[in-house]
């Protein structure tokens, strides 16, 4: 997320009660989680094992909960509750804003698009030339979609990250402050679920096309020209290459990459990183070709011990 202005670390300080170790004058121009962080963003480390990636990321301000000396072109502020910090932030420049009619007086939708009775267009989100809404269907907050783009009757685009912090007392929630971002001709079947990013964007590339009920989660990067049918489920920050199939039910864990033109079979589980230009298949999602082989090797194994056995 991007702040509409930027904003000194010494008023950054001041708002949360944190201390600056480093540069002073510095100026942050956004918010992001560790994983998606660019210069001038704003990231936070409260877990020892991860406070050197924090440190070595591209975040220009980290908030952090224990004293350290500042990396050359990075500010820290130490506070006690870093995660408190960083959501009270996300709180601060993307409020709540509940709905108040069908169609958001901040919404921009563009010549010759087709809203269908009862979608719901939410608070600024801008819809390009051409495109179909269905019966419905929710278009929540700060969505882009470009031009020539269906939605089908019934899809939720752009629903909270299923993204909590786990503590003593139970499960807190962050503040989804990402967007969804649909690139032009992009058509989204009937019940489908696109959750927007934690901190960053959630991307269906240009020309892909998703079956009903498949469900997308936050901060996924979707390449050009895919294919992915229906019950298909994909782990957030996972990134698809372009012109890759998933067929049906097919499952892809979070945190992964999957390369171009890979083809992963129905029910398969994706649960590594896979290259592209390759047919998968199997629990955990294999090459065919080796999978195969195994499946057949397997079917062996009564005759095998059989004659083991008998001899």
């Amino acid at each position: 997320m991007k702040f509409p202005h930027p904003v000194p670390v010494r008023e950054l300080a001041a708002r949360l009660n944190a201390e600056i170790i480093g540069d002073a004058d510095a100026l942050a121009t956004g918010l992001n989680e560790v994983h998606h962080v660019a210069p001038g963003d704003i990231t936070f480390v409260d877990v020892a094992k991860y406070f050197e990636k924090a440190l070595r990321s591209a975040a220009t301000v980290v908030l952090l909960n224990e004293r350290t000396a500042a990396p050359s072109g990075k500010t820290l502020l130490l506070c006690e509750k870093p995660f408190d910090a960083y959501n009270q932030l996300a709180l601060e420049y993307r409020p709540l804003l509940p709905l108040t009619a069908n169609i958001s007086p901040t919404a921009e939708i563009g010549e010759g698009t087709h809203i269908e009775p009862n979608a719901v267009i939410g608070p600024h989100v801008h819809i390009g030339r051409n495109c179909h809404i269905g019966a419905n269907a929710v278009i929540a907050e700060h969505t882009i979609i470009g031009d020539r783009v269906l939605i089908q009757p019934g899809a939720l685009i752009g629903t909270e990250a299923f993204y909590y912090k786990k503590t003593a007392e139970g499960f807190i929630k962050w503040r989804s402050c990402g967007r969804v971002v649909i690139e032009d001709d992009v058509e989204i079947g009937a019940g489908c679920t696109v959750n927007k990013g934690v901190s960053s964007d959630t991307t269906i590339g240009e020309g892909t096309k998703l079956d009903s009920q498949v469900h997308v989660g936050h901060d996924v990067r979707i390449g050009k020209r895919c294919l992915i049918a229906a019950q298909v489920g994909i782990g957030g920050n996972t990134t698809i290459g372009n012109e890759v199939i998933l067929y049906g039910q097919a499952g892809v864990a979070q945190n992964i990459c999957i390369g171009d033109k890979a083809i992963i079979s129905a029910k398969a589980g994706v649960s590594k990183d896979l290259d592209g230009g390759k047919l998968y298949f199997g629990i955990p999602a294999t090459e065919a070709r080796i999978a195969y082989r195994e499946l057949a090797a397997l079917r062996l194994l009564p005759e095998f011990f059989a004659e083991y056995y008998k001899s």
